[in-house]
Formats: C-alpha cells, sequence, structure tokens
C-alpha cells in the first residue's frame, strides 16, 4: 500500500472534484454529473494499492470520468429504448382491448354466455338434455333423434319445448338466442326462433 495515499487522496479530491463535476455536466448533465464524479474517486480508493499517482494522474481521471459517463449515456438509451418499447407495448394492450374498436370484449362476453348455456344444459332432465345436445349440439333433424332414442316424434318435439323453454327462463330470451347462434351455427337459430315463436 502506499503509505502517503490517503493525503495524497484527499488532495486530489480538492484539487479536481470540482473540475471534473464541471466536465461531467457537460456530457450527462447535472442529475448524473456528481454520481459520476464520486464513482471515478470510490475507484481511484479501490486501487490505492496498485495505483501509483504521478504526472499522468489528471488525465486518469478526466478519462475516468469521460468512460464513466459514457456509461451512463449507454445505460439511459437503454432504459429509453426500453420504456420506449414499454410505452408501445401499453398502448397496443389499451388498444386490443379498446371495447369500441375492437371483437375482445364480444369474445369474453360470448364465452360467459357459452359458460352460463353449459351450465343451464346441464340443469336440463336428462330426457330433455339428450334431445336437446342432439339437436342443437349434433345438429340432428328431429325425426333422426327420435330414431336414435327410439321415442315418438312427438315426445322429441314435447322435449325441445321443454328445454327450450327452461333455457328461456333461465338466460333471458334475447342471450337464449345469441348461444344457440354461437353453438349451433345460423340455420340451428333460425330453427330455435321457430321453435320458441
Amino acid at each position: 500500500m502506499n503509505e502517503n495515499f490517503d493525503q495524497t487522496y484527499k488532495l486530489l479530491f480538492r484539487r479536481y472534484y470540482t473540475n471534473l463535476l464541471f466536465y461531467a455536466t457537460r456530457i450527462v448533465g447535472e442529475d448524473d454529473a456528481e454520481d459520476v464524479v464520486q464513482d471515478v474517486f470510490v475507484e481511484l480508493w479501490r486501487r490505492k494499492d496498485t495505483m501509483e499517482v504521478g504526472d499522468q494522474i489528471q488525465a486518469f481521471l478526466y478519462r475516468a470520468v469521460y468512460t464513466r459517463a459514457l456509461n451512463v449515456l449507454k445505460h439511459r438509451d437503454i432504459k429509453d429504448s426500453y420504456e420506449a418499447a414499454m410505452q408501445e407495448i401499453h398502448k397496443k394492450r389499451v388498444e386490443y382491448y379498446q371495447p369500441d374498436s375492437n371483437d375482445v370484449v364480444k369474445r369474453i362476453e360470448n364465452m360467459e354466455l357459452r359458460r352460463k348455456l353449459a351450465e343451464a344444459i346441464d340443469e336440463l332432465p336428462d330426457k330433455c338434455r339428450a334431445v336437446f345436445k342432439l339437436s342443437y349440439l349434433h345438429d340432428m333433424k328431429n325425426k333422426d333423434i327420435a330414431d336414435t332414442l327410439g321415442i315418438s316424434l312427438r315426445t322429441v318435439e314435447a322435449h325441445m319445448y321443454k328445454a327450450l323453454k327452461q333455457l328461456r327462463d333461465r338466460l333471458g330470451y334475447l342471450n337464449l338466442m345469441v348461444a344457440l347462434f354461437l353453438i349451433g351455427g345460423l340455420s340451428v337459430f333460425l330453427r330455435s326462433v321457430v321453435i320458441l315463436a
């Protein structure tokens, strides 16, 4: 260890600190200049065991401040780029989820409506549920349902009427129409309008 380094360090600090601060301020601005100069002096202190203070110390200090100032600017650019990218992501997210200009809310509402319809269908009596599912989920005609289940066409129609009435009572007429349209397509939707009319 350089025995007189402590005294030399204090002298260097008093002699160069103000000018180095002025220099750093010109590069990075007032907010970061003090940190830059302090970091340089901290580094100088850390290297006290290996540092020889000679005629080149002024050049060394200015070069060290310059290098640290460039690092601050690079970090600032990275931070600014990151913030700009995050702002762009947030902007896109806001635009994407904006209810007036996007189908996202409609999709969410449709999924919720489908979930409610599925719950309502599960609450139907067994035979009603079987008839309804064959008609709306498998798009079978009433005659084919009657043949598949071994019941009369009249019984199929009665189960369909009962199922649609219960679903309409549970979901409301408009929600039921939308849900049926979503799960079964337009032809099924039109068929349900005829049945419910």
